[in-house]
Order: structure tokens, then sequence, then C-alpha cells
């Protein structure tokens, strides 16, 4: 006898209904949130203007073939782009992604929840202009804060104990979620419209990290967040047009999620979901440089000015980290793009050393071409200390320790700097907003007017009347004056 399998359409699982719930009923009441939120709205664009600067992110802009117009559609911030929604916002998660600079969530999986902006607000932008021909309300930039909070939440709260990492998976498929659930809700899904495009999202074919990782690193990292936004976006509006969705996509025996992809684990959601991730949600302020290094380059920092002028006679560097970084950018030989120079624990460190400072140019052909920074490299030894690597975990603390000691040929050396806490982390708040704030207005400067830059800014910094902005007021500020 053969053993038959039930076709009795089961429940919507529960990963599927507790987002969604979530989505509709959940009310945001922490101030602190919604402040760190405008705090991050305004970091994650700026980022995004800055990355303008380079041909490798704007050859990905615009059109997907040149020349197609939309009517009406989502206008893309520091550009003239007018495009459909789902195109819109590949073009504004790449930009927010490019230099690897906005803000970042470390747990068992890692990741940066403000890549939702993408599709969140290109979504919102283009919802709003159409329901104001329409003669309807537009949604206002407290909407998009709101919805901001909320992805923040669904990425990382889903990344506290769910490592997709040690599957081989990237963790932008924590960003298709999170936008999917975001934009379906802002959109104006319904329960079962959110839960069958969630369950799309569950299903989709999933980006391996083998673009982050030796020997393949690539330019696809900084495009992936834009990808998964944008499909996010498509799946959402092909729910609100009535497409099923899938019930048991992430248990189904032998064919969910689970079984296929996470290897017969079940995905756990170890806390309710509310506002913690956007309240402790960690800031890249002073470099662009993958996370598990921000501290190591601090360390070096500090070090630059007893060793800027000893360089040769540095005989060995001890990096001493945690398993997070030796895991992925812990890296030896050859490095062939910007890309893999800004994955390279390494080569982050020697910069900080030789020059005292760490910025996205530096990652470019013309700096990794001296030769000082390869011969740094190569007397690097990176070794774990397990405390920093149980600290990294622990919700309490959530460090990202690194040491550093320089160790020279006359038998003397550097005292051994540590720092665990980044100056984005919560605990330094007070000493990293202020600087938040700088670099969003550098960021504004290179790509606007004095002007026009001084606008952006004076709404932003007032909380009240940013929320009650209409979303595609508040994105027309963002289109470069002629």
């Amino acid at each position: 006898m053969s053993n038959q399998i039930s076709n009795i359409r089961p429940q919507p699982d529960k990963i599927l209904t507790k987002i969604a719930d979530y989505v509709l009923q959940y009310q945001v009441t922490s101030e602190e949130a919604q402040q760190t939120a405008r705090y991050c709205l305004m970091d994650t664009l700026g980022c995004g203007m800055e990355a303008l600067q380079y041909p490798a992110c704007t050859k990905l802009l615009g059109p997907i073939v040149a020349g197609i117009q939309v009517q009406n559609g989502a206008h893309v911030p520091g550009t003239n782009y007018v495009l459909d929604p789902v195109q819109a916002a590949f073009n504004l998660g790449t930009m927010v992604r490019w230099l690897d600079f906005n803000d970042t969530w470390l747990a068992a999986e890692w990741g940066h929840p403000s890549d939702n902006l993408g599709g969140i607000l290109m979504a919102a932008d283009w919802f709003s202009r159409n329901a104001v021909l329409n003669g309807k309300e537009p949604l206002l930039m407290g909407d998009v804060l709101t919805a901001m909070i909320k992805a923040h939440e669904i990425q990382g709260v889903l990344a506290l104990e769910n490592s997709f990492n040690s599957v081989g998976l990237d963790h932008v498929i924590l960003v298709k979620i999170a936008s999917t659930a975001m934009v379906s809700g802002l959109l104006g899904a319904n329960r079962e419209q959110l839960i069958n495009a969630l369950s799309n999202a569950w299903v989709d074919g999933q980006a391996l990290r083998t673009y982050r990782h030796s020997p393949n690193t690539g330019s696809r990292k900084s495009w992936a967040a834009g990808d998964a936004s944008s499909r996010a976006v498509w799946l959402s509006l092909i729910a609100l047009r009535g497409e099923m969705g899938y019930p048991s996509a992430i248990t189904a025996p032998t064919w969910g999620f689970q079984d296929i992809i996470f290897k017969g684990r079940e995905l756990s959601i170890p806390q309710e979901f509310g506002s913690y991730v956007m309240e402790n949600v960690l800031f890249k302020i002073s470099f662009p440089a993958e996370f598990h290094a921000q501290t190591a380059v601090e360390a070096a920092f500090q070090l630059h000015p007893g060793v800027k002028d000893r360089l040769d006679e540095i005989e060995k560097i001890v990096i001493t980290t945690h398993e997070s970084a030796i895991r992925i950018i812990d890296k030896r030989g050859p490095l062939h793009n910007p890309a893999d120079r800004d994955h390279c624990l390494q080569y982050m460190t020697a910069v900080g050393l030789i020059f005292g400072e760490l910025t996205a140019d530096h990652y470019e052909d013309r700096i990794a071409a001296d030769p000082r920074i390869d011969a740094l490299r190569d007397r690097m030894i990176v070794q774990e200390n397990r405390e920093y690597s149980r600290d990294y975990l622990d919700p309490q603390k959530r460090s990202i320790s690194n040491a550093m000691q320089i160790f020279f040929t006359d038998g003397s050396s550097s005292e051994n700097v540590v720092v665990e806490y980044p100056l984005g982390h919560r605990r330094r708040r007070p000493e990293g907003i202020p600087l938040l704030l700088e670099k969003f207005k550098y960021h504004l400067n290179h790509r606007f007017s004095t002007v026009q830059s001084e606008r952006i800014v004076e709404l932003c910094m007032h909380p009240h009347r940013l929320s009650q902005t209409p979303v595609h007021a508040f994105v027309d500020l963002w289109i470069p004056w002629k």
C-alpha cells in the first residue's frame, strides 16, 4: 500500500500569521524607536546620495530598459528617474547599500535592516502620488517611519537565532521577508493577502552568500539588497491583485523551507515583535566597513600616531577578535575589487594604521596599489577570544569586540588596544548621534546645493512636521534642482 499524503490545505504557518498580525495590529509607542527611525531614515538616504558619486553604482540605476517612461511612477531620490515601484525599489535599495555604510544588525544572522527602505519608500511614494491623482489621501512619512521600525523588527528578530548563513544563504532573504510584509501593509493588504505575499517570499529562490566570500567576492553584494527589496514590492503587488499563497510554505514536510533549505531545523521567533531592533540597531558613523571590523579599525586609528612612522619596523600585528569576524572577513591572499577589500579585516585595519582614516575611496584600485597595505596584511595574526564571541551573542551586551597590538623588530610593542563597542552602538548614542548628523549633512552637500540640503535637513530635524509630511512631498525634496 502507498502512503497517501493529505491534500487538505492546512492553516497558515505560525511565522506567517505572527508577522501578518504584527504588521496589521501592533502600535509602536516607543519614543526611542521613533527617534532612532528618524535618524535611520536620514542616514540611509544620505548613504544613498554618497553612492551616486561612484560609476559602478550609477551604471545599474534607471529603467531596466533605456527609454521606458512610467507615468505617475516613483521618484528615485538623488536622481531624475521616475520608475515603476519595483524598479525604483531596486534603484534606491542598491544606492543605500552600495558603500556598506548604512546600519547593521548582528546576531546568529547578520544584515542591514535599513535595506528595507528601498522598497518601503518607493512603494509609498508611488502609492501616494497615485492616491492624490485619484482624490484620495496619500501616505505620510509617519507611516514610513512606522514601517521602518516594523521592518527592522521582523528582520532583526528572525535573525536572533536563525543562522541562514550557516546553510549558505545570504542575509538579504530577511530583507525580502520584512519588505514584503511592510510594503503589503502600506499598500492596504488585508490579512489573507499579506500572508499570501509572505508565503511567496519564503517559497522564492534565495540568494547564495558566495558573492560575499572568497574566492567570489564581488559587487553583487552591493546590489543584493536592491534585488531583494524590488522582489518584495513585486510579490506585494501580485498578492494585492489576488494571487494565491502557500499556507505551509515553511513547515510542509519534504517540500517546505525548513526541510529543503534549513536542513530540517525549525525556524524560531525567540521573542515577541515590538521595537527592540530599531532601539538597538548599530549605525556606521565614522567609516564604511563591514561591521565586524568597526572596532578593529577604531583600534587602528588609536595606534596610527605611534606607528605611522615605524611601519617598516613592525614585526607582527596581533588582532584578537570574535568568531563571526573570523568566519566572514579574515581574508588572506589577493584582493580583486573594492567589494573584496571592504570585507577583509586585514585590509581595513592596515589602511587605518597607515592613513589614520578609512573612506570609500580607500577601497578603490588606486589606494589598494600602495605596497604598504599588503606588507602589513602579511604580518597580521588573527585569533579568537571566546569571551568576545560570547559577548557578541549576549542580548544584554551585543558587543563587537576587537583588540590590536603591534610588535616591533626591536622587541618593543604598543599597548593592546581593546574596543568593545563601536561608535554606532546603542551604548554610545550620546557620542554618536551628533557625528551621525554631520555625516548626513556631508553626504547631502556632495549631491545638492546648500539651499536644497538645508531644506532637507530642516524638515528632518523637526519630528512632528516630518511625520505629517506626505511621502511624495518628502521625496520631491530629494529630486536634484536644475
